[in-house]
């Protein structure tokens, strides 16, 4: 262990034995000769007394020597004794959200009691949830990402002086070739397009990076877009000197923190380098300055980019809030599989976090009016390369609208799986203002839910099952209406 955190395991048991005894910081310091201040030291973990010392603390709080110093800790604090022996907090990045490690320790050492209930309750809620310390991690990014508006200006400005020192026009659309170049030329890359194809094992895997030998293994399956994606993240982790890294797309398996939030750092710097902000900006103002939403004008700007739909739609995560002040809004990412009644939700992203469609462990039933769905069931049906659509969505019981664009793909890597990106801003004044083509009558609005069990919509020709939670909500505000109207006549 740590010597900072056997210092926290001694305050902590200090304090709890202090408390137990019924004494003050002033009444143990009387007792003991040992000043006020120096006690709070210790019990906040800052201080270890010598020997000596424990030996006089021994003495007046009338507990066996050995016992004080052990790092056995008795129930109460045992799963914080766990947390601090499994270094945890050292994997907790809590300098991303302006935390600093004193200060939970001292909300740890101030409320043991109510802190190891807490952290008993989320230990046991991942277990249900069997969530991983993956999940976890990515967890925390996603946080971290809501927390600055998914917007990051330090990258956007790196990625200026990336293409000015490697003289890339960013108002041009930029090829792998011309990125491959880059990390050949300036930094000694060899790339293999061969040896991932000779592996059936590997035919999820689009890229390996080999540091020993400073080779990129890439798969041919992949189209250009998705090469310069690679490209641009190895020359993102070259370019902002990144140590700490994956070394697989996609990844396999994270050995730490640092390595899940540089793989953000230099994703995002990939989108900003093949979508870069100014001529993004500047077409999406056309866009919402039309009176009519134009598809055709749509899927022109995504070509118009060498970024996948995906990338396209991520990168309006980053430029909406910033250039447009629209930060209510989600990404949602779902995979499918041709002839399945499954969809699976696995990214998303809410920058207000309060969105309805949110991701849900219960096993439950999507909407199948939301746009990321139907655009599946769409693409799944007629075998094409991309579908595309919009509509309002509008949840009734909440009285709030979204504004939903949807794509959907082939999976490249999987025959007869598909995959759909969503990006839902919140109609609102400021939305209002920006998007002329919000009152057109072509555009269609949908009631919509969040899951079928969980819906009160009527009449809904696309339910897939009864809406079982809210017919057992009734069933208990009934029992509940009658068991007092008893009461009443009764009393």
């Amino acid at each position: 262990m740590e010597q900072d955190y056997i210092k926290l395991i001694f305050g902590l048991k200090l304090k709890q034995v202090r408390t137990e005894r019924g004494l003050s910081l002033f009444g143990l310091s009387k007792l003991s000769g040992l000043s006020k201040s120096y006690l709070n030291e210790i019990e906040k973990g800052k201080k270890y007394p010598k020997p000596d010392k424990i030996a006089l603390l021994s003495q007046h709080l009338d507990m066996p020597y050995d016992d004080l110093v052990s790092l056995k800790l008795d129930k109460n604090l045992a799963p914080i004794g766990d947390i601090l022996q499994s270094k945890i907090l050292k994997e907790i990045p809590l300098e991303l959200f302006g935390i600093q490690e004193s200060t939970l320790i001292d909300i740890i050492s101030n409320a043991p009691v109510k802190v190891t209930a807490f952290i008993s309750t989320i230990i046991e809620i991942a277990r249900n949830y069997n969530f991983s310390k993956e999940s976890f991690y990515l967890a925390s990014v996603r946080s971290f990402q809501e927390a600055n508006n998914n917007y990051f200006d330090d990258l956007e400005q790196a990625v200026i002086k990336f293409a000015k020192t490697y003289q890339i026009n960013l108002e041009e659309k930029i090829s792998s070739k011309e990125l491959e170049d880059i990390l050949i030329e300036e930094f000694g890359y060899t790339i293999n397009n061969d040896e991932l194809g000779a592996h059936v094992e590997l035919e999820n895997l689009r890229s390996i990076y080999v540091p020993k030998t400073n080779t990129l293994l890439i798969t041919k399956s992949i189209d250009d877009a998705q090469r310069a994606f690679i490209y641009a993240k190895e020359l993102a982790y070259n370019y902002l000197k990144i140590k700490e890294r994956l070394y697989t797309f996609s990844w396999i398996k994270f050995e730490n923190f640092d390595e899940v939030l540089n793989n953000f750092y230099a994703s995002y710097f990939a989108g900003a380098l093949t979508i870069p902000r100014g001529s993004f900006v500047n077409d999406i103002n056309n866009l919402f300055s039309q009176k009519r939403f134009n598809i055709k004008d749509f899927k022109a700007l995504l070509s118009k980019y060498n970024g996948s739909p995906e990338s396209i739609y991520q990168r309006l995560t980053n430029i909406l809030p910033e250039d447009f002040n629209l930060k209510n809004l989600f990404f949602l990412r779902f995979s499918h599989r041709k002839g399945s009644n499954r969809f699976d939700l696995n990214k998303e992203l809410h920058l207000a976090k309060q969105q309805t469609p949110r991701s849900n462990e219960n096993n439950e039933h999507y909407c199948r009016r939301w746009m990321s769905l139907k655009v599946l069931n769409e693409i799944s049906d007629r075998n094409t390369e991309h579908e595309f659509d919009i509509q309002i969505s509008n949840y009734p019981e909440e009285n709030t609208q979204y504004l939903v664009l949807a794509s959907a793909t082939k999976d490249p890597f999987r025959s007869d799986r598909f995959r759909s990106i969503a990006i839902g801003i919140k109609i609102n004044s400021q939305l209002q203002r920006k998007v002329n083509f919000l009152e057109h009558k072509s555009l269609k609005k949908i009631d919509v839910g969040v899951t079928c069990e969980r819906c009160s919509i009527s009449n809904c020709e696309d339910r897939q099952v009864p809406a079982k939670f809210l017919e057992s909500k009734a069933k208990e505000e009934k029992t509940a209406s009658i068991v007092e109207e008893i009461t009443r006549r009764y009393s």
